[in-house]
């Protein structure tokens, strides 16, 4: 190769490499240029954690974030533990919302609170535009979540109102007995505030203080409560009997020296009752072939709330009733029982509150050999199915073709007996003759 020629390839790579660079930097530079999709908006809370004693209110305000863009109308649905919090007042402070759409509305019973509000065109664009602020009671210690539900919306002023709601935060809250002002005091039948018990006699005892003279203490079901100044005797220990469900707060002071004290608070959660009734269900249905079938079930507890559940089953076939019934164990719902041999069982769940107290479904099931399976539809057998109404055509069917056959039998009997009869007649008739004849 003579060095014109290398000459010239060392220039067409050259260009070639730097042609390379340049469409690199242009696609860059285009990339680059493209626009930053906006995040949408967001609603979150502030306070967004926090502690709070029990029979104290605290405010939580609600904000949104429109992210650069302009909206001009917001649906906030909050959802909160009505066993741990209670509205209080669902609107206090200002707000950015100039009209309601539907009132604030609240329940105390279900746990929910809704605001639903607009602002005129342009409307608003804001990183932090208050809502509403809510304020809330604390009813019982624990810990306790506010959430924003799926049904909340944040609308974008355009022609469509297109929603722009992409995030949501929420409140944790831990929600505490406040600290005695009076007396140290302690229980030894529910010595632990945030559990649920299902003994409904509690003790209370407290410390003895130095030049204590009286006491006086009460037992209601608020959480401020404070006992009258009348003396009930210098005792350090008080029991009550046969409490009714719920939360109960025991409240003493001591006098000193003519001088009644400051009054501490004891909370005690006591729940004797059951949960609420129920009956397990079993797919594919309650006689099948299905050798593993799907155990499903639910209920309710008013107090204390649901802990869990524990399922056993029984096998009560004729030929195997002395068999072992098995032991209880924990599960979730739904639950797929393990390989049962063909045979009846006895199918027992059981729901646990959180005080211990349970509650018993029962459900009677049958395993068939394979391929055959009963439901509320009909019989399957092999993958066929038969309905009930085909099933019962059918045995009417067989039913008439029985009855006909038995109604021509009785005919042909019936028939034959009058042909015997009528023979015996003639024989009787023909001897009665021949006999008056001899004579």
């Amino acid at each position: 190769m003579d060095t014109k020629q290398t000459q010239n390839l060392y220039t067409k790579q050259t260009r070639n490499f730097w042609f390379g660079v340049g469409l690199v930097f242009l696609l860059f530079s285009v990339g680059l240029a493209q626009p930053v999709r906006a995040e949408g908006a967001s609603l979150y809370l502030s306070p967004s954690s926090g502690s709070f004693f029990i029979g104290s209110t605290f405010d939580v305000s609600i904000f949104v974030n429109t992210n650069g863009e302009d909206i001009n109308a917001v649906e906030v649905n909050l959802k909160f533990d009505p066993t741990k919090l209670q509205v209080a007042s669902p609107t206090a402070g200002k707000s950015f919302i100039s009209v309601w759409i539907s009132q604030p509305a609240y329940s105390n019973t279900e746990g929910t609170l809704s605001f639903m509000g607009g602002i005129p065109s342009p409307g608003i664009n804001t990183s932090s535009g208050l809502v509403s602020t809510v304020t809330f009671r604390v009813l019982s210690p624990g810990e306790t979540s506010i959430v924003f539900l799926d049904s909340s919306k944040v609308l974008r002023n355009d022609p469509d109102g297109t929603d722009i709601l992409t995030s949501m935060g929420r409140g944790v809250y831990n929600l505490v007995v406040p600290p005695p002002e009076g007396p140290n005091v302690f229980s030894l039948t529910h010595s632990d505030k945030n559990r649920w018990y299902k003994n409904n006699n509690p003790t209370f005892g407290w410390e003895r203080e130095e030049g204590a003279a009286n006491f006086s203490y009460s037992f209601d079901q608020d959480p401020t409560g404070t006992p009258d100044n009348r003396a009930e005797g210098d005792y350090a220990s008080v029991s009550y009997g046969e409490v009714e469900d719920g939360i109960w707060y025991f409240h003493v002071k001591v006098e000193k020296e003519n001088v009644w004290g400051g009054t501490s608070h004891y909370l005690v959660q006591i729940d004797a009752g059951s949960p609420a009734g129920f009956t397990p269900t079993v797919e594919p249905s309650l006689k099948t072939s299905e050798k593993q079938p799907l155990v499903s079930f639910i209920t309710t507890d008013a107090l204390s709330g649901l802990d869990h559940y524990e399922i056993k089953y029984i096998d009560i076939t004729k030929e195997k009733k002395e068999k072992p019934t098995g032991f209880f164990v924990e599960i979730t719902t739904p639950y797929r029982l393990p390989s049962l041999e063909i045979g009846k069982y006895l199918i027992v769940v059981r729901a646990y509150d959180k005080a211990g107290n349970w509650k018993e479904g029962t459900v009677k099931l049958q395993i068939f050999p394979d391929g055959i399976s009963l439901n509320k539809k009909g019989i399957q057998f092999k993958g066929v199915s038969f309905p009930w109404w085909i099933l019962i055509l059918i045995l009417i069917i067989i039913i008439i073709l029985i009855g006909y056959y038995l109604w021509t039998r009785h005919q042909k009997i019936m028939r034959r007996r009058k042909e015997q009869f009528k023979k015996m007649e003639e024989k009787f008739k023909h001897e009665t003759e021949h006999e008056t004849y001899e004579h």
